[in-house]
């Protein structure tokens, strides 16, 4: 079967290209008898920018099934963070789009492939669970310290009073919040 692909490329500063990239992965498909549909090539990106207008295209393109595998010189090109990759990596199986990783071996058309990914995902979702403990972990070291945690609050006797005073003079409670830049259920609770 000739398959329709994508080649994504990716480097993080102006003085870099992506030729060395791309000019593997077309040699590649060419050899695999592949049908390059379209090249997504961000330059002077770094891989922890969330935009990445290349990558944004290509994956709309995923949407409307203008190509059936990504193919990408190095698993650090596609993606920003382990989640981050597997996020990706789950959009585009639900769009039935395969990846290639030329420096990993990896092609999730294969069984192999497939396995790989599967282990990537448990490793995500191992490191998401890592993070949202050491989170809770430490917002409750916090509150055991007397932290207060929220956003800080602009409410003090003065802005009670001038509440008050203002809602005595017989303005309304939406003016008296624009006027002291807070908000309206403010307002209502102090009153």
């Amino acid at each position: 079967m000739n398959k329709r692909v994508a080649l994504y490329a990716r480097v993080s500063t102006d003085k870099q290209t992506c030729e060395n990239q791309l000019t593997e992965l077309r040699l590649i498909t060419e050899r695999m008898g592949y049908t390059i549909v379209q090249e997504f090539i961000d330059e002077g990106i770094s891989g922890v920018k969330a935009r990445r207008p290349a990558l944004d295209l290509m994956m709309k393109m995923a949407t409307q099934r203008k190509f059936d595998m990504v193919m990408c010189w190095s698993i650090d090109r596609l993606g920003r963070s382990l989640q981050n990759l597997i996020e990706l990596l789950n959009q585009l199986e639900s769009l039935k789009v395969d990846l290639f990783f030329h420096q990993q071996a990896i092609d999730t058309s294969t069984p192999m492939g497939k396995m790989m990914f599967s282990i990537l995902g448990a490793l995500g979702a191992y490191e998401r669970e890592l993070i949202r403990e050491r989170v809770i972990a430490g917002l409750q070291t916090a509150k055991s310290r007397g932290v207060k945690l929220g956003r800080p609050t602009k409410m003090n006797d003065g802005m009670k009073n001038a509440i008050q005073l203002l809602r005595s003079k017989g303005m309304g409670i939406k003016k008296i919040a624009k006027e002291l830049q807070i908000g309206i259920g403010t307002v209502y609770s102090i009153l």
